[in-house]
């Protein structure tokens, strides 16, 4: 996420390299890393996006991941806050996706997860009020 000019958040999305539908970020867990690096590392190779990353996450969200021979397998995603303080010209994923800033009410309307739209909903009332944005706001200062 970012602050816009008129001080108002914006959450980075991302299209799905199978069905171009809008998603955040994410990944499978990687061995030897902590989930917030490894949310970290996803934003970079996905988005193009640097910048900081919360050690607490705001929120989860559950999914039917379709892989490649067709069968569906149940994923939880873990939500960890970033502020974006940078977007690379050049990315690992760049020519699988398009990236995009929205509010995170327009983001909401756009994904197909019920606790995702949920959780961006949150983000548009006062994301401040979230203790783990707080605590990486504080970070960060």
């Amino acid at each position: 996420m970012r602050r816009d000019a008129k001080d108002q958040v914006k959450v980075l999305m991302v299209t799905s390299r199978d069905t171009g539908r809008w998603v955040m970020p994410k990944g499978w867990q990687m061995d030897g890393k902590k989930p917030w690096r490894a949310a970290e590392i996803e934003a970079l190779e996905e988005a193009g996006a640097k910048g900081h990353v919360g050690t607490e996450m705001i929120g989860t969200y559950s999914y039917g991941k379709v892989m490649d021979d067709g069968s569906v397998v149940p994923c939880t995603v873990e939500v960890y806050p970033m502020f974006v303080e940078k977007l690379l010209r050049d990315w690992k994923e760049r020519k699988e996706r398009k990236r995009k800033w929205f509010t995170p009410k327009a983001a909401a309307q756009r994904v197909d997860e019920g606790d995702l739209a949920e959780l961006l909903l949150r983000l548009q009332k006062k994301p401040h009020k979230e203790p783990a944005i707080r605590k990486l706001i504080d970070r960060m200062d």
